[in-house]
């Protein structure tokens, strides 16, 4: 399919010790070619389209897709403390990713550029709902 749209091969290679393999291509101009705004995101505001909001189902994958991006998972058992971050300095996607995380059911909180769940069970359930770093 890059073949067909951009008129030549990328280049694929697998990910030593990890079940990933990298797909990369260079083209001049690719945002152009695939209308998406290029440089700073930090002011952008971010809208999710109404096909996602429509679907649970949808929204927990927008939401997965942003967790295995920006996302980052903390558990230290000896005082049991459990935090699931979701770290970006754009405004308006942190305030998606809070939204949406009260709309499946969980508790968030803001703290900086961070969006985070910090019980325990809350942690367990979002990670598992997400499937975060389940490949």
């Amino acid at each position: 399919m890059i073949a067909k749209i951009f008129g030549k091969s990328p280049t694929i290679s697998k990910v030593s010790g990890a079940n990933c393999i990298r797909i990369r291509l260079y083209q001049k101009y690719i945002s152009k070619k695939l209308n998406i705004p290029s440089g700073a995101r930090l002011k952008k505001r971010f809208v999710i389209p109404v096909w996602i909001l429509k679907n649970r189902l949808f929204v927990i994958r927008y939401l997965r897709g942003l967790y295995e991006a920006e996302g980052s998972v903390g558990i230290h058992k000896p005082t049991s403390t459990y935090k699931l971050f979701f770290t970006n300095n754009n405004g308006s996607l942190r305030k998606i990713v809070f939204d949406q995380l009260i709309r499946l059911g969980f508790y968030p909180h803001v703290s900086g550029s961070d969006v985070q769940l910090s019980r325990k069970a809350e942690v367990e359930q979002c990670i598992k709902l997400l499937r975060f770093r389940k490949y």
